[in-house]
């Protein structure tokens, strides 16, 4: 097909005030420009984009947030010559490349913005007369096989035939910056994507827990941010470590064992606090969901996150497994997260379930005595 641009289109963004709206087009301006290659135009809720390269563009165009659908299009001018012109050699390219033969039941649809001479519904039965002058297919307006689109807004008039559907969401970097707690499991990455979809700017923290963990979760963690990081054109994650182990061994010798894992998560949101609190971030995210482990428990829940004053935003909360899975094949994160990099040796055989919080904060106070867990809440360090 002969294109020579991109529609692209957004969804909520039209719902906000036209100054917010406006902010929303730039940033997601932006944030294209920083995938690929391109120049690009915005006019009454449509952005226009001529890409350098074009499979490219089609390609990442479906990694920008925001974006809720697009079509690659042939542009004219809003003229019936040209309309005629240019519709009729779109359609050859159609029969061309086996869309549209004499048994396909096509539609014309058009829509309009500005001031014409002509109904919307005019120009549609005139462009379904150059569709039948070049082919004897079949009209059905009601369930066609294929559907050319033409779209007039003021002087210009554009075709096409297909809309791809784009991640949707809100322009990344719009909505603030959040700390997410992010580890080399499956879980966290998907939390971390979800949230890039609203329109978070991504502080990727991860807790190193050598000697009770190995090199391998610490490579599979730089490698999920650098997944992740093609998503994040415009607004690139930001990595920070910290050395966990420990805070991880005073909890083991200063509380049951049964409730290492609680002290260990709870001592991860109190880190992430900190953290957000010195960039201005105004959330922590994780990758909880209800029951999935024993940290995750409701009375886990509770317990790991009291005393934390800022919010911590859980998007996979009511997610099962099947589903989150079925995030991560999809966002690419999945082959990164299942590969082996040898687990926990931290984690008790019979964990807590249903912590006490009384409980939970008498540990947390003795450990605060010691002055290894002092010196781990201080080593937050950044990684490049």
């Amino acid at each position: 097909m002969n294109y020579d641009l991109i529609i692209a289109r957004y969804g909520e963004i039209g719902l906000k005030s036209p100054k917010i709206r406006s902010r929303f087009e730039r940033k997601l301006v932006k944030n294209i420009k920083a995938t690929f290659d391109c120049d690009v135009e915005r006019n009454q809720g449509r952005i226009y984009i001529f890409p350098s390269d074009f499979d490219e563009g089609i390609e990442k165009l479906n990694r920008v947030f925001g974006v809720v659908s697009y079509s690659p299009a042939t542009s004219t001018l809003c003229a019936y010559e040209e309309i005629d012109e240019t519709l009729g050699s779109y359609v050859e390219d159609l029969i061309s490349e086996g869309i549209l033969d004499e048994n396909t039941k096509f539609a014309i649809k058009c829509r309009r913005v500005g001031t014409h001479d002509f109904t919307s519904q005019e120009m549609a039965a005139h462009c379904g007369g150059v569709v039948r002058d070049k082919i004897l297919a079949p009209v059905d307006l009601t369930n066609p096989d294929l559907t050319i689109f033409v779209e007039i807004r003021d002087e210009k008039a554009f075709i096409f035939h297909e809309k791809v559907k784009g991640p949707g969401g809100l322009p990344l970097g719009t909505q603030g910056k959040v700390v997410v707690l992010l580890s080399s499991g499956i879980d966290s990455p998907v939390a971390a994507y979800l949230m890039m979809k609203r329109g978070c700017e991504i502080v990727a923290l991860h807790c190193n827990n050598d000697p009770f963990s190995g090199p391998k979760v610490t490579e599979n963690f730089n490698a999920l941010v650098d997944q992740l990081n093609i998503y994040a054109k415009g607004t690139p994650i930001k990595k920070r470590v910290i050395d966990y182990g420990e805070y991880l061994q005073v909890a083991k010798e200063k509380a049951p064992e049964k409730m290492t894992c609680v002290l260990c998560k709870s001592g991860m949101y109190r880190i992430a606090e900190k953290l957000a609190n010195k960039i201005g971030a105004d959330a922590i995210v994780d990758g909880s969901s209800v029951g999935q482990v024993a940290s995750q428990t409701l009375s886990n829940i509770l317990a790991t996150r009291y005393g934390v004053e800022m919010p911590i935003l859980s998007p996979l909360i009511g997610l099962d497994k099947e589903e989150i899975t079925a995030i991560a094949k999809d966002i690419g994160t999945f082959e990164i997260s299942k590969i082996d990099d040898g687990g926990c040796s931290a984690v008790p055989r019979y964990p807590e379930t249903r912590a006490d919080l009384e409980r939970v904060m008498k540990a947390r106070e003795d450990m605060n005595q010691d002055a290894e867990v002092q010196k781990a809440f201080e080593n937050i360090r950044k990684l490049e």
